[in-house]
């Protein structure tokens, strides 16, 4: 089955674009807060890099999601957007002075800080504006994803968080700083994580860190166990919504919460993936010598994914319903690289038809360029239209 599209809409607008189905969103949404309304003290911050379109921001904001931001940009993107100071996280392994003071003249609610030296500038700057900056310390946890090498974030080799042995000497050293107060400890093991398995681990090692602190009469208001839940690239007619469900309970099932703590969340792939397509037209229909070549005016500069990951993103000839055929879905970039798909079957398909390439809401339209001197796509939302 292929998704609904007003083809006829398409017809004044110049393509590539970005198509966001605002009632695929509104349904993610509502799905996220009847999970998370079961529980008392749960928070849902959305992962603004996964797709910072302003209008998208708003439905998100309207939803009752705080922000969850890992740059100074993504937190003015934010702000404008509406979304409450008191409900704005700020992650990164490499803030500058700039950004860290946006945070402060903002009162953002809370700092996730990665190393020591980060903890001491936070402790200066805030020092200088005679402010207090809420901290969270973000451990790596060591603990494996079963996903892309290059999106997961937890285990000892990468770049960020602190190690977990450095755990309560980090904590005691920030006691003792007058303008940091810590507040909880967060964690991201990596993206696209569709094994509950891996987010039962991050639980139990969790559960063991929190005895340690204790051990050292330490106790955190705040336990921020980040985002990572995947989305079906393979079905997104079939499979719109994530499972939320599952994710949900694991954290009810396996975290152990201390009385009176808060837990975080910070979806971002999972809320907007699935109500955003790239809509590009096929300029040429090229037969080589050993395969059939559809090229499309939309490229790795409007979706760089496959081209980054070998991501895989369902295509659909949204113009025929003639008989299949088999063709690399290809764009328009000076790079071999620049290739969507390799020997799928789309329904036949000719110059002029568009196609929409599936579950691009994330890391879609955030993360165009301008290589070979394009023009950035611009996104739509079903509302507009």
């Amino acid at each position: 089955m292929k998704g609904h599209f007003p083809i006829d809409k398409f017809q004044a607008l110049q393509t590539p674009f970005y198509y966001y189905d605002s009632n695929v969103l509104r349904q993610t949404l509502r799905s996220i807060e009847n999970e998370v309304a079961r529980h008392d003290n749960w928070y849902v911050h959305y992962a603004v890099k996964a797709n910072a379109n302003p209008k998208l921001l708003r439905i998100i904001r309207e939803a009752g999601l705080g922000a969850d931001c890992v740059s100074g940009g993504e937190i003015e993107a934010s702000l404008h957007a509406g979304f409450p100071n008191s409900k704005i996280v700020f992650a990164g392994v490499g803030k500058s002075d700039w950004e860290i003071n946006l945070g402060l003249d903002n009162d953002i609610f809370c700092f996730n800080v990665e190393s020591i030296p980060e903890l001491e500038v936070i402790n200066d700057l805030a020092s200088a504006k005679g402010k207090v900056a809420r901290v969270a310390f973000r451990l790596n946890p060591n603990v494996g994803a079963h996903t892309h090498a290059n999106i997961t974030t937890g285990l000892a080799e990468n770049k960020f968080g602190i190690a977990m042995r450095d755990m309560v000497p980090v904590i005691e050293h920030a006691q003792q700083l007058k303008n940091v107060q810590v507040v909880g400890l967060h964690f991201h093991i990596g993206s696209q994580i569709l094994d509950m398995g891996d987010f039962q681990a991050l639980c139990n090692r969790i559960n063991d860190l929190q005895e340690e602190l204790e051990r050292h009469h330490i106790r955190l208001e705040h336990i921020n166990v980040g985002g990572g839940l995947g989305v079906d690239y393979e079905h997104p007619n079939r499979l719109p919504i994530p499972d939320f469900h599952a994710y949900f309970e694991t954290y009810a099932k396996k975290l152990k919460l201390r009385p009176g703590q808060t837990l975080h969340f910070e979806l971002g792939r999972a809320v907007v993936a699935q109500c955003g397509s790239l809509i590009t037209r096929t300029l040429f229909i090229k037969e080589g010598a050993v395969k059939k070549f559809a090229i499309v005016d939309a490229g790795f500069t409007d979706l760089v994914r496959p081209a980054l990951y070998q991501a895989y993103h369902k295509i659909e000839n949204i113009c025929s319903d003639e008989p299949k055929e088999t063709y690399d879905v290809v764009g328009p970039i000076c790079e071999s690289t620049d290739v969507f798909a390799k020997q799928i079957d789309l329904n036949s398909t000719k110059r002029g038809d568009y196609l929409a390439i599936r579950s691009a809401g994330a890391y879609g339209e955030i993360m165009a360029s301008q290589y070979n001197c394009r023009r950035l796509p611009i996104g739509y939302l079903s509302d507009d239209l």
